[in-house]
Order: C-alpha cells, then sequence, then structure tokens
C-alpha cells in the first residue's frame, strides 16, 4: 500500500498572507488539523494546530540567555528570534514550519508512519513530482488500519451470547 492509496486528494492549503485568525477558523470548521502554505504553486512551509497553540503556551526558553548572548556568543539568537517571530506571527508565513516534512506519492505506510513518529508531523503533504497531490494525517493511517486489519471481536460476541 502506497500513500497514494490512502492520502485525502481535496487538500485545502494557505497562502503565505493568510492570517492567523482565519487559519484557525479554517482549521475548526472543516475539522482539519494542518494545512500546506502554498506560493507560486509551490508547498513552502506547513501550519499545524500545534503551531497555533504554541503562540500561546509559555515559552520554553530562558529570557536571560539573549542578553548574555550579546556579551557571550551562545548560538541561541537564531531559535530566540524563531520563538520570537512565532509569537507575534500574524500571517502563515511567520508562523508556518520550515522545512516542511513531504512524502512522495509512490512512499509505503510504513514510510509515513515512521516519518510522523520520528518527525512529530502531521498531517504530511504528499508530492508526485514536486506538485502538492494529497495530505495524509494520524486519522488517515488509523481509517487504514481499521479497514485492512480484521479486528478482534468483543468478549463474548462469537458465542452465540447477545
Amino acid at each position: 500500500m502506497k500513500a497514494r492509496d490512502i492520502m485525502t486528494t481535496n487538500v485545502v492549503t494557505l497562502s503565505p498572507d493568510t492570517p492567523i485568525q482565519e487559519i484557525a477558523r479554517t482549521f475548526r470548521r472543516l475539522g482539519i488539523t494542518g494545512a500546506p502554505v502554498v506560493d507560486s504553486g509551490k508547498v513552502i512551509g506547513i501550519v499545524t494546530e500545534i503551531d497555533l497553540i504554541a503562540r500561546h503556551a509559555r515559552p520554553n526558553y530562558p529570557l536571560y540567555l539573549p542578553l548574555l548572548d550579546a556579551k557571550i556568543p551562545l548560538g541561541g539568537q537564531r531559535e530566540y528570534r524563531a520563538l520570537v517571530r512565532r509569537i507575534l506571527a500574524t500571517t502563515a508565513r511567520e508562523i508556518m514550519t520550515v522545512p516542511v516534512k513531504t512524502v512522495d506519492a509512490d512512499a509505503g505506510l510504513e514510510e509515513v508512519a515512521t516519518l510522523m513518529v520520528e518527525s512529530k508531523a502531521n498531517p504530511i503533504p504528499v508530492l508526485s513530482e514536486g506538485k502538492l497531490v494529497g495530505i495524509i494525517g494520524h486519522t488517515d493511517l488509523i481509517q487504514h488500519l481499521e479497514e485492512a486489519q480484521e479486528l478482534p471481536a468483543a468478549a463474548g460476541e462469537d458465542e452465540g451470547e447477545g
């Protein structure tokens, strides 16, 4: 089984200038967990529920590090700037995750599942010849597992009880 066999083909995409509030409204209204950011037909990033939620989480970055970094280079300035940029974000471009994790339409489900687990990526855009052709989320994989494997009968179900 390949990614193309279980992917959702009607992909909701965002433009880089889509406002954060519109993204949140779209996710809730459509019941989706993320959407690729597309510019000139190319996937340039992805915005997920976690990206939106993280804007409101307590920063896990010691506030004194940027001050120390000015005197002693600590290498943390880039991460601090990225954190502040995300907290203050107003558009998809400012909050999106880059680089975006993608899979080829011919990728096996094991590859998709491994990428999801190891990278904590959800959903994952599916590409064919560099073009967006679908998207796979946790629900797509779970649905495949449900349909592909015979689930064990509930206790007593096959014993004629009822």
